[in-house]
Order: structure tokens, then sequence, then C-alpha cells
């Protein structure tokens, strides 16, 4: 018996000495040409690998510094390097026959930088299809694919950029990626996740493939925690800000991609000038993006906030850096509470002190133009709400030296405002103003507010009842003569406005009456009184 298990021992130990010896009685490295070979036939890209290493016990052959060339209509840097490859083979071909067979591909820590181009493709598109001769003549992959059982990517990075920018490219941090039955002739199962600018993070689960000169089709599931748009967004002077989670479906066919969700938005801001709206928004959509053209529509874009309900749809288009919009937002009846909580995402600052309260609001704007060079124009219109904390009948009784005392009131009541709107990087500009404040009258007028918030508005104020009485005599406008109404303007600022007197039109609609009550009495008509006023003159 001893001696039996004396002659186990000695095989056990043998048996180790020799696991032990066998990576230096095999030239591993002699495999490194076969190797760089085949991935390159197969990605149809240069492809460089350093000294390699076998272990037996791991069953895997281990390459250190790849590189990946790319697409030389691209760039002339690497597509992808990594820190090491790790190569699972198959032990007895490899120890008796000295054949390698892959098992599975694992890349350590690899750097990858994916490029569109002017004419939308990405230069991983041309990846395993090196010419029209190697292209597949039947949908399918090229010949001689790559094939592995499991495919894994850990700790990556992602450099997304365009050709020829100056934009700094995106950075996706801490990329795992792992493939099942990888093949690129063959549909195959993929998980991704990784770290996004910020604090967010991406997972992408579901199937890809086959690789085909057109595209490679997709069908995957898509979510993302705490989406930092401030982090995202290429150009910080958009002002763009706010944290998202987004729960979505990806589907392509290789050449368009269609996306549909739900996206939810904390803090958005849309304004360089904004702060964090008080309100969560919420967006379901459905976008159709075409790759090689690198534009898409909006076919649906429900955007909630509370219970207001907006519309926005339309189309896209990526041009170099830039991509210009042409975009509607139709917003019906929404309330005004949820409307104010959203203004200061969009630079909007009322009165100091004040608040709307009750009624709605309705737009239907245009949204056009590059990103950073936005125009959002169209008809506004406010419909029985209240301006809580801005006495607009103290603000208009500036005018009291020319007239009696503007009704005053701690709160001022909007029967209906609207406006013709342009908003633009340069500033905003309304036009067509009607306000109707039934203690007051009637506001008209026009004006703009520039991008650092300075007013400029000419207003005319045809004042009611007791609160315009004195202001009418005072300017020559008499009940039941009609009149130009009371001029004035309104300078300062958004939180701080002024109302002051327009002397010079007051001067000029009291001249115009002194006129009139001369050349045309009251009760003669028009004719008659001009009439009257050649004979006296000639």
């Amino acid at each position: 018996m001893k001696k039996i298990q004396r002659n186990i021992a000695i095989g056990v130990a043998a048996f180790i000495v020799l696991l032990l010896l066998l990576p230096l009685l095999i030239n591993v490295n002699s495999f490194r040409p076969k190797i760089e070979s085949e991935l390159s036939n197969a990605l149809g890209r240069k492809v460089e690998v350093g000294d390699l290493s076998l272990s037996i016990l791991g069953g895997r052959v281990s390459a250190a510094n790849i590189r990946i060339a790319d697409d030389p209509a691209f760039s002339t840097s690497p597509f992808l390097t990594a820190k090491s490859l790790k190569i699972g083979v198959e032990l007895m071909p490899l120890i008796f026959s000295k054949q390698l067979n892959i098992t599975g591909l694992t890349l350590d820590e690899p750097s990858i930088m994916l490029l569109s181009g002017p004419n939308g493709k990405w230069n991983f598109s041309s990846l395993a299809v090196t010419s029209t001769e190697t292209a597949p003549t039947s949908g399918g992959a090229p010949s001689g694919s790559l094939s592995v059982v499991e495919l894994r990517v850990t700790e990556g990075k992602l450099l997304v950029g365009k050709v020829n920018s100056s934009a700094k490219p995106l950075s996706i941090d801490d990329v795992n990626i792992e493939v099942k039955n990888f093949s690129l002739a063959t549909q195959f199962p993929f998980t991704l996740s990784a770290d996004l600018p910020g604090s967010g993070n991406v997972k992408v689960e579901g199937k890809a493939g086959p690789f085909a000169p057109a595209g490679v089709p997709l069908q995957a599931s898509l979510q993302v925690q705490k989406l930092d748009l401030a982090a995202l967004s290429a150009d910080p002077s958009l002002g763009l800000g706010g944290i998202g989670n987004l729960d979505g479906k990806l589907d392509s066919d290789g050449k368009t991609i269609k996306v549909n969700g739900t996206l939810s938005l904390n803090k958005l801001k849309l304004s360089p000038k904004g702060a964090p709206a008080g309100r969560s928004v919420g967006v379901k959509f459905v976008l159709d993006h075409d790759l090689s053209r690198q534009a898409g529509t909006i076919s649906q874009g429900d955007v909630t906030a509370g219970k207001a309900v907006a519309h926005l749809t339309g189309s896209y288009q990526t041009s170099g850096d830039a991509t210009v919009l042409n975009m509607k937002l139709n917003a019906p009846g929404l309330p005004v509470e949820e409307v104010e909580a959203m203004l200061p995402a969009l630079g909007v600052t009322l009165p100091s002190g004040s608040g709307l309260r009750g009624g709605t609001l309705s737009a239907a704007l245009a949204i056009t133009g590059a990103t950073d060079k936005l125009v959002v124009a169209g008809p506004v219109k406010l419909e029985n709400s209240k301006l809580e904390g801005f006495d607009l009948g103290s603000k208009l009784s500036a005018l009291s030296a020319f007239s009696g005392k503007a009704a005053s009131s701690r709160d001022t009541t909007i029967q209906n405002a609207s406006t013709e709107t342009r908003v633009a990087p340069e500033g905003t500009n309304l036009s067509s103003i009607n306000i109707a404040v039934p203690s007051l009258g009637v506001l008209t007028g026009a004006g703009t507010v520039s991008a650092s918030g300075a007013l400029n508005f000419k207003m005319v104020a045809e004042l009611s009842g007791g609160a315009g009485e004195g202001l009418a005599q005072k300017s020559g406008r008499r009940e039941g003569r009609g009149g130009d109404g009371i001029p004035f303007t309104i300078e300062g600022t958004t939180a701080n406005p002024k109302f002051v007197p327009d002397v010079k039109g007051m001067a000029s609609g009291a001249a115009r009456q002194a006129i009139t009550d001369k050349v045309l009495p009251q009760g003669e008509g028009s004719t008659k009184g001009l009439g009257g006023l050649l004979k006296k003159r000639f």
C-alpha cells in the first residue's frame, strides 16, 4: 500500500513539474505571427501584439501591448490599444500538436477611439470588411470570420469624437463588455456597462450582428442612471444642466436606429443664465436616426412637468460640430403654477417678490437653428391669471404727475395677455403685446429684453374707469372721443422693472387733441372739419 501511495505521489509530482516546465518547452512566441495574421485578416486591420506567455493552469496565452490600426480614412492613430490580451486556448492540441485553437479573448484596460466622419460613417463600420471581394454576397459577414466562445473587455475607455474636430472627445470610462459565442458571421448576445462623465452610468443588453458592409444590426435595452447633462454637453456655453434617468429600447438594421423610451430629469437648466427648475420633467419619446446622414426625426416627444403637458416634434441634422434643429413645441393650456416652476430653467425672471397664480398659458413655438444659436419664436398667451406681489397700479402711478391716481392693489389680476415672442442669443423680442387688466384697462406695445436682462419697451395704456379718467383729461383724451392712450416706457430689468412716463408722447397726444378740438368740433364730420381748416388757412 505504501508503495502504491509513493508511486501516486511521484506521479503527481512529475505531473506538476511537467506543467511547470511546459511553458519553457513550448515556444509560445512562435504563435505570435499566426495570432497577428488571423486577427488582422478577421478584422481587416493591422493587429500587433507584444510578447506572449503561456499559463498551463489557466489555459491561456497572454499578450502584452496590443494595437489595432484605425481605418486610414479616419486616423493614423490606433483604433485600439490595450494593456494586455488574454487568449483562451485548447491545451491538448497546443501541447501535442502545437495547434493554437482560440476559445476566448479578454482585453484588459483597452482604450478605443470611436470617430464619425462628415458622411456619417464611423471608423468601426469597416471592421471585418477589407474590400468588396471579402464582403458577403448574400447579406452575411465576410469569409474567414473570427469566432470565439467568449469575448470580454474589462475596465476599458471609449473616446467618442469626430474627424477633424476641435471639440474634445467624449470620454466614457470603466467600459465592460461581455459577448457569448462571438462571430462576425452570426448574431450574438452581449452586455455593456460603463461610467458616464459626471456620476452617471449606462447599461446596454441585447443582441448584435452579423457584421456586414451596410452596418451591424442591433436590438437592445438601454438604461442610463444619473445622466449629467452638463458633463455630457460638448458646448458649455449652452448652459445645459440637470440629472436624468433613461429607460429605452434600441432597434437598428445597421443603416438607421430607432430609439424609444422615457427620460426623467431633475434640476433641469436650459440657459446659461438659468437656474435649476423647480419641477422634475418627464419626456416620452420616439426618435429615428439615419446613421449615414447623421440626421433624424422626433415623431413623439411628450414633455410633462407636473400637470403640464407639451408636445415636441420635428427634425435635426448634424453637420460638423453643430446640430441644427427644426422643431415645433405645442403647449396648449398649461397650468400656470407648473410653468412658473420651469421659468428659472429658461433664464426667465419675474419681478422680485412676485409669482404667478392660477390660469393657463398656451404657446405654439418654432425652435430652429444650430444648438448654439437657437431661435424660438411664436405666439404666447396667458389667461385668467394673477401676478401676486406685483402692484401694476402703483407702478403706473408714476404717471400721476400727468393724471389722477391709478387704481392700486397688492396683486395684478390679468384677464388675458398675449404676445408674439422671438427668443435668440442676442435677446428677446416681444411684439403685438396686449394685456387686459380689469382694474386698469388695456396695455399694448412692443419691446426687447437684452441678453443681459435689460428692458426696453414702448407701451400705451388705455386706462378705464376712475383709474384713467384724470390721465385721459390731462393728456387731451376725453371719454367718448377715443384717443391714442397714454404712452410710457418700461426700463430696468425683469427683476426690477421701471415704468417711466413718455413725456414727449404725451405732449404730442395733447397737441393732436388740441388741434382736433379747434379743427373738428364735437359732432361734426371729418370732411367738414378739414374743409373749415382749409378755409381758415387759405
